[in-house]
């Protein structure tokens, strides 16, 4: 029997929904992905023990010849996977990523020039209930109204306007290839740093699907998990000009002790994204995307921007009777998961929106291909088109459970956690 099971069966009973849920549903929220078996067994490991408060070979703490060992195949991993020249795997999340490259190179009050959130932009590049948008003077630049891509007359206007110290370039719902090193001219032009969040497309910038920005912005930030598709983490790229800045602001400046279980993660991840595989998953994610769209596009609905070049889908409802909110839960209902999201000068608030978000990533790490994306479209042009109708959700959620079980995920960890429940009773 399971050992949490034994000392803990609440949390096991959680963890077991929790484990069906991911595998019975469809998951597509566009920042979410499965991490593999090995990602996951490093994550959960005797490395969570450890306190190793420094960096490999300058730890206040003995005994971390191991947790050097594990930091430093991280960072040679990334660095090799990114071609960049430095790198920091410490940081807890992309948010803490953004704010170490904001407490390097800023002091409060000081302008940064970012996407608006409403327009597809990020909590942590200015928004005023998060700290970004607390401590810095917070410019936004967003999309034309009739391409609803970046505006990058009007990022030019406001850079020579506002003169920020930064420009943060990268997005959370934009599902369109982002032009660095237009971004590049307007920051040298009015003597700015550039920063990328590349959170996002990490993965299709890693497997050479989407245009890196390394070697274009003085300093890169992502996560670890959605395209990626590691562990929940953060990482920094720059150069060594700017490497011991980057590192001092992580530790001591912004986080205590690494945490080591997750650096493990993080490294095999990155192991695992070196593949020729991973370059191939990369690509179908794409192409799985697109197929998803011309479907939804062809049933009358409209695709903000007119279609996508990443791995994300962002769909406007404003004529089809639906609220983004309400799309979402016909759409849990029926075991798609998606969620509620702005579109560019959205009317609606932000708990309510006017949009949903889909993206193909955990799908495709599922095995499931152009023909699942062109079944799947169907059930949501069905469910989108038809939200009160109770025996089409069942029946599309009999459907998806089949759709699943075809593409089964977690199954030995599925198979240990119901024996253990059985023998328990």
């Amino acid at each position: 029997m399971l050992h949490l099971l034994k000392t803990d069966p609440d949390i096991f009973r959680a963890l077991m929904s929790e484990l069906e849920r991911q595998t019975g549903q469809l998951e597509m929220i566009a920042s979410e992905n499965f991490a593999s078996e090995a990602v996951m067994e490093a994550e959960g490991s005797a490395f969570m023990n450890k306190y190793a408060e420094g960096y490999p070979s300058h730890r206040y703490y003995g005994g971390c010849e191991n947790m050097d060992t594990v930091e430093s195949l991280a960072r040679e991993r990334l660095n090799m996977l990114f071609g960049s020249e430095y790198c920091n795997v410490q940081p807890h999340s992309g948010s803490q990523a953004n704010m170490a490259v904001y407490f390097a190179m800023l002091h409060p009050g000081d302008t940064i020039l970012s996407m608006d959130l409403a327009h597809g932009g990020h909590l942590s590049h200015g928004s005023k209930v998060n700290f970004s948008g607390r401590l810095y003077n917070v410019v936004h630049y967003g999309v034309d109204r009739d391409t609803e891509t970046i505006d990058f007359a009007q990022v030019q206007e406001l850079a020579e306007e506002h003169r920020p110290r930064i420009i943060v370039a990268g997005a959370s719902a934009y599902p369109r290839t982002i032009d660095f090193m237009a971004f590049r001219a307007i920051a040298d032009s009015v003597g700015a740093y550039l920063m990328v969040d590349m959170a996002h497309i990490a993965g299709l910038v890693a497997s050479g699907n989407h245009p890196s920005p390394v070697g274009i912005a003085e300093f890169v930030t992502s996560t670890t998990h959605k395209t990626l598709r590691g562990p929940r983490g953060g990482f920094i790229l720059t150069t060594e000009r700017y490497g011991s800045l980057i590192d001092s602001q992580i530790f001591p400046g912004i986080q205590g002790g690494p945490l080591m279980h997750v650096i493990a993660a993080k490294a095999v991840a990155f192991q695992e994204a070196l593949a020729p595989e991973f370059k191939t998953y990369c690509h179908r994610v794409l192409a799985n995307a697109k197929i998803l769209a011309d479907v939804l596009a062809t049933a009358g609905f409209r695709l903000v921007s007119g279609g996508t070049d990443n791995h994300l889908i962002l769909l406007d409802l404003s004529d089809k009777g639906i609220t983004g909110a309400e799309a979402e839960a016909v759409l849990e209902r029926a075991g798609i998961t998606v969620n509620k999201n702005a579109i560019p000068y959205d009317p609606n608030p932000p708990k309510v929106t006017s949009g949903i978000r889909i993206g193909t990533p955990a799908l495709t790490t599922r095995g499931m291909g152009t023909e699942e994306m062109e079944e799947i479209g169907g059930y949501i042009v069905d469910l989108l088109t038809n939200p009160a109708d109770d025996a089409l959700v069942r029946d599309i959620r009999k459907k998806v459970r089949a759709l699943c079980e075809r593409f089964p995920l977690y199954q030995s960890r599925l198979d240990l956690y119901r024996k253990a429940l059985e023998e328990v009773g």
